[in-house]
């Protein structure tokens, strides 16, 4: 098993990376742990760090310059946009619109103090916006050397094919994990392109049974529940990028030790067997 991928063919990263959607931002000693997590997850060698305009308008990207800015060589911190507060009220909602598009691309530019983002997710699909006019919008920027590549995020099979008729697309972000596979058809349509599939929600627990389970296979290996759900991952296809988030330097050890976690063969069928029983009880 590989512990790298290259994104798109060339950008190549960690398949373990780092969500920083829970890092706090506020001012104060929260904040101050914030960025030493940030700081500790390059220092034990994660090179993909996944962040969005969504998290915080924008704060999330500033605190990661913050603790990052100048970014060492191989370091790709991706980031998402077309969720803005332009609904009622200023609510959050999914828009996306050309301009509104363009202008968090160039505040998430600002922000994280670069001239490209090496790669940039669309959120969600907007439906209220012609979806050519969403993805040329982001053809656009690439085109205007502002965007190295392009990813999708929570989508279907449908939607990925459609999208991929108007653009190169080298990532899909779906929420994935040992008993949520919802998203296996895109998982296997992305393993079958070489699309990067970055699982968020990678970690999830709730069904007494499939837990005692997981607990079983982490004590024959001497690891946690959670790095065997993380090596689950790691071995389903390698395509497949986890992007665990934590606000705290001791989960993010153990996170990132799961990268050197093996399943035998037998632990494998069990962890699969899991899944599919999860999905049959969802149905």
């Amino acid at each position: 098993m590989s512990s790298t991928f290259r994104i798109g063919g060339d950008l190549e990263v960690g398949r373990l990376g780092f969500g920083a959607m829970h890092l706090p931002t506020a001012p104060g000693p929260d904040r101050e742990n914030a960025i030493a997590v940030a700081r500790r997850a390059v220092e034990l060698g994660v090179t993909l760090i996944d962040t969005a305009h969504l998290y915080g308008g924008g704060a999330n990207e500033e605190l990661l310059a913050e603790a990052l800015h100048p970014y060492p060589d191989g370091l790709l911190i991706t980031t998402k946009v077309g969720v803005a507060r332009t609904g009622p009220g200023g609510d959050w909602k999914l828009d996306g619109r050309p301009e509104i598009l363009r202008d968090q691309v160039r505040q998430a530019l600002r922000r994280l103090r670069t001239e490209r983002i090496e790669l940039l997710q669309l959120h969600r699909v907007d439906p209220g916006t012609p979806l050519a006019d969403q993805l040329g919008t982001l053809r656009e920027l690439q085109t205007e050397g502002l965007v190295g590549r392009i990813g999708l995020s929570e989508v279907t099979v449908d939607e990925l094919e459609r999208a991929r008729e108007l653009v190169d697309v080298v990532s899909v972000q779906n929420r994935y994990n040992l008993l949520d596979r919802e998203h296996d058809p895109v998982l296997d349509a992305c393993a079958a392109a070489g699309i990067a599939f970055l699982p968020w929600r990678p970690v999830a627990w709730g069904k007494a049974g499939a837990e005692n389970e997981v607990a079983a296979v982490a004590a024959e290996l001497g690891a946690t529940p959670t790095q065997v759900s993380l090596a689950w991952l790691l071995d389903r296809a390698p395509v497949v990028l986890p992007i665990p988030g934590t606000a705290r330097i001791g989960h993010l050890e153990e996170n990132l030790a799961a990268v050197r976690l093996r399943l035998t063969s037998d632990q494998r069928v069990r962890l699969d067997r899991l899944a599919e029983e999860s999905e049959t009880e969802s149905g």
